[in-house]
């Protein structure tokens, strides 16, 4: 991510070579189908099998997480581009806040989280962790009308 107060831009080469934009449902369903969307262009740019499984689970951190802050009934839009430099994904959403880069990985303890059925999900806070360990880079591009993309560029 990039440091505080800095301001990266969504990374793209002068030339861009092919690119996907696609407004989708801010739903949990639309995960797959970004993915079914992003994978096919993956195979037909030769990405490996273990580059393709990366590039899943990098889509689906940073998908997940601008779902999770957009209201029902709203859309999230999807964007892979590629360009001199490789491979690009991001997820643009309408919430302002941009994620905070994550702190350094600690072993839990299964006494350290609260596992009762109502807060069993409320114990993640890996997405960005994992992101970074799976990308090349990744950052957050503000939108000039509210909102931002959060993007990753993937390993070839």
């Amino acid at each position: 991510m990039a440091a505080r107060g800095q301001v990266p831009a969504f990374p793209v080469e002068a030339k861009a070579v092919e690119e996907l934009r696609m407004p989708m449902a801010a739903s949990p369903a639309s995960v797959g189908l970004a993915w079914s969307l992003v994978e096919q262009r993956l195979l037909t740019w030769g990405f490996s099998v273990g580059a393709r499984q990366d590039a899943r689970q990098v889509l689906a951190e940073i998908m997940a997480s601008a779902v999770a802050v957009t209201p029902t009934g709203a859309y999230v839009t999807l964007h892979c581009r590629r360009d001199a430099g490789g491979v690009v994904v991001g997820v643009g959403d309408r919430n302002t806040d941009v994620p905070r880069d994550p702190p350094p990985v600690v072993v839990l303890q299964p006494g350290d989280l609260d596992l009762r059925p109502e807060h069993f999900d409320d114990n993640g806070g890996w997405g960005l962790t994992i992101v970074k360990a799976l990308a090349a880079g990744c950052g957050v591009t503000p939108l000039a009308g509210g909102g931002k993309i959060v993007w990753a560029r993937l390993r070839s």
